[in-house]
């Protein structure tokens, strides 16, 4: 479940070369005058190219009465543009032998085509059209209404604990607005307007709110006159684009939520606020993440699952978000027990990381699955293009690709025991029972 929480590589191709693989990722960057931020990859081991742009717009920039802006977003500008038929950006990209997808989350909008490498020109021309020629109109807003609610309904409604995140977020937030998902409120995507659309997409779909990367076979001259030819006329944004600057107050007790669902066993879930991502202490805290429920030998699911068949299953991890985010802990519970003694057990876990430094071998080994990560992500051009943009818009710094798990191998076991104490604490705890409707009646 942590992978399907946290995993932005699906459907990438291509397999690293050697070089890639330990982390000498090199690139080119540089920045359009019309704001555009360009990074390329180039990597001639198959004839595969990745070609992406990161909008960096997600539901954080939302307006509260305007919730889901983003995502929808994601959606509608796949109907077309002025010189694409509507319907047709996925037919020109499968009979050229590609894919593509996009993705929201709180914090970035992320579009992508992976192509052979003679059809780089195609992908750089799809996504221009996207970003200056997208059709908003009537039409497409309603059939993308229809769409957004039939994917609520499949993904998080009718999906067996599809609201955990969301339920967190909503209830660990009261003034940042991570407090509400990106899926955002149906009602609101049916009042707003098509001036409100079109608002939002000169807002934010602009060139200097973007970073453009390819990776894979390409030839880095060619690519830039395909760049300047495609990109280069258009438009720097006029309008503010606005960051949100709200501070979410530190919560000083304890929260309780009970949540119900269409679920036959009942989980619990334990949050915490944590530190943003890039931060000193997010780095102790996703290692802490995996040290309690990476594979089968990890903390929660030996303890839980195999030693005292609590749980079903289990999970740790914290969630990169942009501006802090929370750590999740949660347990589904085995048949006949209660929601509060997997709680129970999960604390006493979470007691065991405060109180104790881990072994000199389960120390390494940590370090290890850290290190495996990373020469995973990358293992894939996709994967490349997705963190050098992530990394770029995030943070600032591509080259974190490059340096990034120096960050994480500089954690300490006394580093683990410091956060754990820091942060998961009663005073900064949100406890959600995840119960089925059935017992609603009885509550």
């Amino acid at each position: 479940m942590r992978k399907a929480f946290l995993s932005l590589f699906l459907g990438a191709t291509c397999i690293a070369t050697g070089s890639r693989a330990a982390g000498n990722i090199k690139f080119t960057e540089y920045d359009m005058p019309n704001g555009l931020h360009v990074i390329l990859h180039e990597d001639h081991a198959t004839p595969i190219v990745a070609v992406s742009v990161m909008y960096h717009v997600g539901s954080k920039n939302e307006d509260p009465q305007r919730t889901g802006f983003a995502h929808f977003f994601e959606h509608l500008l796949f109907e077309g543009s002025d010189n694409i038929k509507r319907g047709e950006y996925m037919k020109l990209v499968q009979a050229n032998g590609g894919q593509l997808n996009a993705n929201t989350t709180q914090d970035r909008t992320f579009y992508y085509e992976e192509l052979p490498s003679n059809q780089l020109e195609l992908a750089l021309w799809m996504e221009s059209e996207r970003m200056l020629h997208a059709k908003i109109d009537e039409l497409g807003v309603e059939t993308q209404r229809k769409v957004v609610k039939e994917e609520k309904k499949q993904r998080y409604d009718n999906t067996p604990y599809g609201q955990l995140v969301n339920v967190i977020y909503e209830n660990d937030f009261t003034k940042h607005p991570y407090r509400w998902s990106p899926i955002g409120k149906e009602q609101y995507i049916d009042q707003a307007k098509l001036s409100e659309f079109m608002d939002f997409y000169k807002t934010f779909y602009v060139p200097n709110n973007a970073v453009l990367v390819i990776g894979g076979d390409i030839d880095q001259a060619t690519a830039k006159a395909f760049i300047t030819k495609y990109f280069g006329d258009i438009p720097k944004g006029t309008k503010p684009i606005p960051r949100p600057t709200d501070v979410e107050p530190t919560q000083t007790a304890e929260r309780r939520v009970k949540f119900y669902d269409n679920i036959q066993l009942p989980a619990v879930i334990l949050a915490y606020h944590t530190p943003k991502l890039g931060s000193e202490d997010y780095y102790a805290m996703d290692m802490l993440g995996n040290l309690l429920s990476r594979g089968k030998s990890s903390r929660l699911h030996n303890e839980l699952v195999e030693k005292q068949q609590k749980a079903l299953e289990t999970g740790a991890f914290a969630i990169p978000n942009e501006d802090p985010g929370v750590m999740v802990m949660f347990g589904i519970t085995n048949t006949g027990v209660k929601p509060d003694e997997v709680e129970k057990s999960i604390l006493a876990e979470v007691d065991k990381v405060k109180n104790s430094e881990i072994s000199d071998e389960d120390f390494q080994k940590l370090k290890n699955q850290q290190e495996n990560d990373f020469v995973s992500q990358n293992q894939r051009i996709l994967g490349v293009v997705t963190n050098l943009a992530t990394y770029y818009t995030f943070l600032g710094s591509a080259n974190l690709i490059n340096t990034e798990l120096e960050r994480y191998n500089k954690i300490t076991k006394a580093d683990l025991k410091r956060v754990a104490n820091k942060y998961l604490t009663k005073e900064n705890l949100l406890v959600v029972d995840y119960l089925p409707k059935s017992e609603q009646k009885n509550n």
